[in-house]
């Protein structure tokens, strides 16, 4: 078959599959099992399009589920990095992620490739609107299901309420209404011992 724009359009979707084995360290709610990268995905961009009222700027929401459909993409090649790793560790996970963009976007015909990897850049910069409320679905998620688990992710790895807040003050970026729900949920966590106090 000769290669053409389809052939590689095909070839790049064939690629995306393999997110549903990427495993995230985040507990499905009903805590069968860890989520994949697929499951986040599509959970972002169903929350994005249900809170966007929440977001504080004006947003086009066609090019926030874009980012959020495809942020993780880089993580085909890149594997999940640990939300609360080290500085060094996601240090090393910025040229892992730039390299796997590059070749999975350079998947695509050029012009498409080319506008997916520009909205990655997009979200991981978090400069425009449509990123930064990007941004703030993809720390809230992950937030609202540890709290919801009972902080199974956050003891099994003894996370402090400070490194929560550090970690997801992104959110504030994207939406002060949804900030402050999350610091009524930090503050309900460590109360039920979800979260060791700061």
């Amino acid at each position: 078959m000769p290669e053409n724009r389809l052939t590689k359009q095909v070839e790049f979707i064939v690629e995306l599959d393999k997110l549903k084995g990427i495993l995230r360290r985040t507990h499905k709610i009903n805590e069968s099992a860890y989520e994949n990268d697929a499951e986040h995905s599509w959970h972002l961009a169903t929350m994005a399009l249900i809170l966007q009222e929440h977001s504080d700027e004006a947003i086009d929401l066609t090019r926030v589920l874009k980012m959020v459909l495809i942020h993780d993409v880089v993580e085909i090649d890149a594997g999940d990095t640990f939300a609360y790793d080290d500085d060094a560790a996601h240090r090393k996970k910025e040229i892992r992620e730039e390299q796997a963009a590059q070749r999975i976007f350079g998947l695509l015909p050029k012009r498409q490739g080319c506008h997916l990897y520009e909205l990655w850049r997009e979200f991981e910069a978090r400069e425009t609107p449509e990123a930064r409320f990007a941004a703030a679905m993809d720390r809230f998620q992950p937030l609202l299901h540890n709290y919801l688990t009972h902080g199974a992710a956050w003891k099994d790895h003894e996370i402090t309420a400070e490194q929560v807040l550090e970690r997801n003050r992104p959110i504030a970026e994207g939406s002060k209404h949804l900030w402050d729900y999350v610091l009524q949920i930090v503050r309900d966590s460590v109360h039920r011992g979800y979260l060791r106090d700061s």
